[in-house]
């Protein structure tokens, strides 16, 4: 938009004789639209960054992924339920940690006592625990959660005579410790059992399907540098060592 105006002449002279010179003048409203223009794009533009941001932050899951989160805290939740699993996610968080599995064979000749394994199944060793002559090794002084498990499946028909029976067969498990400052073993944890306890008759009908029955020890101990914790347990023949079902184990508090 151009407007006009007339420049002050002599006033002396003439309005016909007087010069008229014409002069540019710019409208000053026409850069305040342009600038209001630029402001409100720019303002568009970090608006729509914005939405962009929160829409794919706060997107919700589809239905297969759902169903997929659902499965998958229906799966923990039994996890969690096995004691098993509690006690292996214990002691993996803990400084020092031991957890061996249980084996017995009868043609090596291991009458008296329930070897125990490091390196296979579940078994494992960290934080300086040490498996020596079938004894666990303290590696520093302080507080430990010991705890072990044996399983039996007995034969409750001893096969002598039809009908006959054994009424009672007690099944023991103790973990015993000896320590330098003691001088001498001492038990910690011990527990028995008695298996068998249905009469002749009923016990026939069971033949071939044995009594099965489970012994577990738990507790906390203070525990010093370099004492040994070993196991006794009575019915070796009747033990279960298949893998999570005999199992000995000590961890740091």
């Amino acid at each position: 938009m151009v407007a006009y105006t007339t420049a002050p002449g002599d006033l002396e002279m003439g309005l016909e004789e007087r010069p008229v010179v014409l002069v540019e003048k710019k409208s000053s409203t026409s850069w305040i639209w342009k600038m209001s223009g630029a402001l409100l794009f720019v303002a568009l533009c970090f608006g729509g960054a914005l939405m962009f941001s929160w829409y794919w932050s706060g997107k919700p899951e589809m239905p297969n992924q759902s169903g997929q989160a659902e499965a998958q805290i229906k799966e923990d939740a039994a996890e969690k339920t096995d004691p098993h699993y509690t006690l292996k996610r214990i002691s993996s968080k803990a400084k020092a940690a031991i957890h061996l599995e249980g084996s017995y064979d009868e043609g090596e000749g291991l009458e008296s006592q329930l070897e125990w394994r490091n390196g296979q199944g579940q078994a494992f060793a960290q934080g300086g625990f040490q498996l020596t002559n079938n004894q666990i090794v303290i590696p520093h002084t302080g507080l430990y959660f010991v705890y072990s498990q044996a399983s039996f499946r007995v034969s409750c028909h001893d096969g002598e005579e039809e009908g006959s029976g054994k009424r009672l067969m007690p099944l023991s498990h103790r973990i015993w410790r000896y320590s330098d400052s003691i001088g001498s073993e001492t038990s910690l944890m011990s527990a028995v059992r008695s298996a068998c306890q249905n009469t002749a008759q009923e016990d026939s009908y069971r033949d071939g399907q044995g009594w099965y029955n489970t012994i577990y020890l738990g507790a906390v101990f203070q525990l010093n540098r370099g004492d040994k914790l070993w196991t006794e347990t009575n019915q070796l023949s009747e033990l279960e060592t298949d893998e999570g079902k005999t199992f000995f184990g000590v961890f740091a508090l």
